[in-house]
This record gives structure tokens, C-alpha cells and sequence, in this order.
């Protein structure tokens, strides 16, 4: 059974789950979907659009499925899709697609912190983290277990891979491919993320492979594509390898600068 608080107001066609928790001055309106075992805490707001899933936890004031913060919005049905087991904590906000997708779509087992912002057509895989006031901005991808530390501010179109970890407070203006630790200003590569990988369970001889191909990206002196080509020359074929020069390849905002110095 569905525990909803006498002070909760839930629309009539709101569809939820078994077992979901509305605690009081919650707010979950028409065309909204609540999957099983979810806990909408009170004075969260759940707008047309949502669409959230098993066992996620919405923090109070956070807000999922506001209209885009776009212009050029004329009130499609789009919608803001929230995976299982993710948690959007206080004052957080994830805003529904416009018609450039449709939805916009945080995936399982995802983090959002406090006052984090998720524009209109994003979209996150899943185990990412944004940390604290991260402000994304419209159409922006991320790929699985990549973590954004507080206070960072990402630029619409933006890609960032997986397995990335991003500095506090950076400014992104450019792609961050995958297994990569960036920092400083301006935002440059400093590294691999060793320690995330180490902890997902990733080789040492697979990290080595990893890093020897940012060497030539970044440490080698060549230019992008010159160290595409001699990566695809010199290096064996693997599935790292190949997804970190499909990811370069298509970047059109171009990744990030690398660090000579470092």
C-alpha cells in the first residue's frame, strides 16, 4: 500500500506504484508516473512530464519535470525521466525536454546534489554524481560513472565521457573524453581517473593501456589528429581504445586542452 499524506496533494491521474511515500505539502500533478518504493519528501514538487522510477528518493523543495528554461519552448508534451534508485536531493532541479529530443533523462542509480540544475534535453547515464549547485546546461550528455564535483558550470552541447572525474567549480566549455581527471583554470586534463577505475575494478595493465593512449593525445606533441592516427597505428585494439577515439572523433565542440606541464 501507498502511504500519501492528508496534506500531500496528489492529482487524481497521477499513476504511483506499490509502496510510494508522499510526505505532507508534496505536490505531484496530472500526467505524472511514480514507480514503486519511491519517496517523495515533503514539499518536493513532481510537475506534468515526470516520469520517476523505482525506489528513488526526492529531497524537499527539489523540483523535477519544470517547462524548459528555453525560449524557443511552445509547450511540447515532452517529459523529464528519472531512473530507478536515484536520488535528486534538495532544491534540485531537472526540467523536461523540448522538441530537439523530447525528455530529458537523469538514469539509475544517479546522485543529483542539492541546488544541482539539469536543463532540458540532458542526458545523464547512469551512477553519474553531480555534485552540489552543478549547473548543466541544455543537450548535454554524460556518460556512466562520471562524477561532477560542486559549483561546476557545464555549457550547452557539452559531452563528457565515462569515468570522468571534474574538479570543483571548473567551467566547461569543451568535450571531457572518457577515464579522465581535469581541473584548474582554464579547465585542462591533468591525468587519469586511476582511483575511480581502480575502484570500478579496472586492471593495472588495462589503466596503463589507458593512460599511454592520453599520452599520445596529450603528452606527445602531436595534434589531435595526428595522435589519432598514430594511436590507431601503435596501439593494440581494444575496447578502451576504441571508445575513447570514437568519442574523439566525434566531439564537434573538440575535448578538452591538455596540460604540458603536467
Amino acid at each position: 500500500m501507498n502511504t500519501v499524506s492528508s496534506l500531500a496533494f496528489v492529482h487524481p491521474e497521477a499513476k504511483l506504484g506499490e509502496n510510494v511515500i508522499v510526505e505532507p505539502l508534496a505536490y505531484i500533478g496530472s500526467n505524472t508516473e511514480i514507480g514503486d518504493g519511491t519517496l517523495v519528501m515533503t514539499q518536493a514538487t513532481i510537475l506534468p512530464g515526470a516520469r520517476i522510477g523505482k525506489n528513488c528518493t526526492i529531497f524537499p523543495h527539489a523540483t523535477i519535470a519544470g517547462i524548459p528554461q528555453d525560449l524557443k519552448f511552445q509547450g511540447e508534451d515532452t517529459t523529464a525521466v528519472i531512473g530507478d534508485n536515484t536520488t535528486i536531493r534538495e532544491c534540485a532541479t531537472v526540467n523536461r525536454g523540448t522538441a530537439s529530443k523530447g525528455f530529458t533523462k537523469v538514469g539509475n542509480d544517479c546522485l543529483i546534489m542539492a541546488y544541482s540544475h539539469v536543463a532540458h534535453d540532458c542526458l545523464l547515464n547512469d551512477h553519474v554524481i553531480l555534485g552540489n549547485a552543478t549547473q548543466l546546461a541544455g543537450e548535454i550528455e554524460i556518460d556512466s560513472y562520471a562524477i561532477i564535483s560542486g559549483g561546476s558550470l557545464a555549457h550547452q552541447f557539452t559531452r563528457i565521457g565515462s569515468h570522468v572525474m571534474i574538479q570543483g567549480g571548473s567551467k566547461i566549455s569543451k568535450d571531457i573524453p572518457p577515464f579522465v581527471m581535469v581541473g584548474r583554470e582554464p579547465i585542462t586534463y591533468v591525468g587519469l581517473n586511476i582511483v575511480g577505475l581502480r575502484r570500478r575494478g579496472f586492471a593495472s595493465d588495462r589503466i596503463n593501456a589507458i593512460q599511454e593512449i592520453y599520452r599520445y593525445l596529450y603528452l606527445s606533441g602531436f595534434n589531435i589528429s595526428q595522435a589519432v592516427d598514430r594511436i590507431e597505428q601503435e596501439m593494440p585494439v581494444s575496447e578502451d581504445r576504441e571508445l575513447i577515439l570514437n568519442f574523439v572523433r566525434s566531439s564537434s565542440r573538440g575535448i578538452v586542452r591538455g596540460n604540458m606541464e603536467g
